[in-house]
């Protein structure tokens, strides 16, 4: 066999293992941005799936915390990282909420982000310290109405869960009440059990351990129907809020161009994760709703939730985020 023909044999052969090598996807690590501190549900959920996700894939997926800002400058580090799937964003309601939040976004929360699955939706519920006076939702309108803007509610920060079903509540209850932003979930809960704040419609996977350990009060849960984490406690609509349903939700999108085949690896993967005993239990035991839905399905979603904090800002004067 003559030079020419090795050296067209070895190109061959190198264009070839370079293309399989282009198309093994996951080849390192991947990192999923969440734009929060931690202790919130965002945090909880993408920690629960995080050791499943890597095992799934064979690399390791590293839960990289993004708090501040409204969560947007986590958002745009994703919206800007490279299509290549090893930059993938875990989101939240903010980010259909943050279109009416935020004056000018530097991003297009429709054109720069790919979906990939919708993970679940978390019911909130409305948790007061232990030696809080009152003991019902309707006990706590009647003091919000005879005090206007007096009391108060923690919320993660403007465009979070926990401030964008209070402020649904406030305008269905028609009650006024002062919202104190702090920069993540965890240090919501911090101050909610030392009494320095009144109230928080606090995520279920956050408030759960500490309903059951005795360190704060449930009042009512934000969904329709009751949690199987808390049975017991009513829903707003049962103890006095007739029709009110608000769950927040959590999201996997990458940047927009990430390719198909690299997408829906990536969603296969979390399915997988989701539908897992030691994961998909842990997360229903905490009070999530897990899904697990297609990229389009979440598209679709996104769109609804856009339009119904769209709805919810043309309503109400919603606080903007700096």
């Amino acid at each position: 066999m003559g030079l020419r023909a090795i050296v067209a044999i070895v190109a061959t052969s190198l264009t070839i293992a370079g293309a399989a090598s282009g198309q093994a996807f996951p080849n390192k690590p991947i990192r999923l941005i969440v734009p929060y501190g931690p202790g919130g549900v965002s945090d909880i959920t993408a920690r629960t799936l995080g050791p499943k996700l890597s095992e799934i894939l064979g690399q390791s997926v590293v839960i990289d915390n993004r708090p501040g800002g409204a969560s947007v400058p986590g958002t745009d580090l994703v919206a800007k990282a490279a299509p290549d799937g090893y930059t993938i964003l875990l989101s939240t309601t903010s980010m259909a909420a943050n279109n009416y939040l935020i004056k000018k976004l530097p991003y297009d929360v429709e054109k720069d982000f790919a979906p990939i699955t919708l993970v679940g939706t978390v019911p909130t519920v409305l948790v007061v310290p232990m030696d809080y006076p009152a003991t019902t939702l309707k006990e706590i309108i009647a003091q919000a109405k005879a005090k206007p803007g007096q009391l108060n509610y923690g919320s993660a920060g403007n465009g979070s869960g926990n401030h964008l079903t209070t402020e649904s509540f406030k305008h269905a209850a028609g009650v006024d009440i002062q919202h104190i932003p702090y920069k993540g979930g965890g240090a919501v809960m911090t101050d909610l059990i030392a009494g320095r704040i009144n109230m928080v419609f606090a995520v279920m996977p956050t408030a759960h351990p500490f309903i059951t350990g005795g360190k704060m009060k449930a009042i009512a849960v934000s969904s329709a129907k009751r949690s199987r984490a808390l049975p017991d406690v009513p829903t707003v609509a049962e103890a006095g809020v007739p029709g009110f349903d608000v769950n927040e939700w959590i999201g996997i999108f990458a940047p927009a161009g990430t390719p198909p085949a690299v997408v829906n690896t990536l969603r296969d993967a979390f399915v997988k994760a989701l539908q897992s005993p030691d994961v998909g239990e842990r997360l229903k035991s905490l009070g999530e709703e897990t899904v697990g839905s297609t990229p389009a399905e979440l598209s679709a979603y996104l769109k609804q939730e856009i339009a119904r904090w769209g709805r919810l800002s043309a309503a109400t004067k919603l606080e903007m985020a700096e």
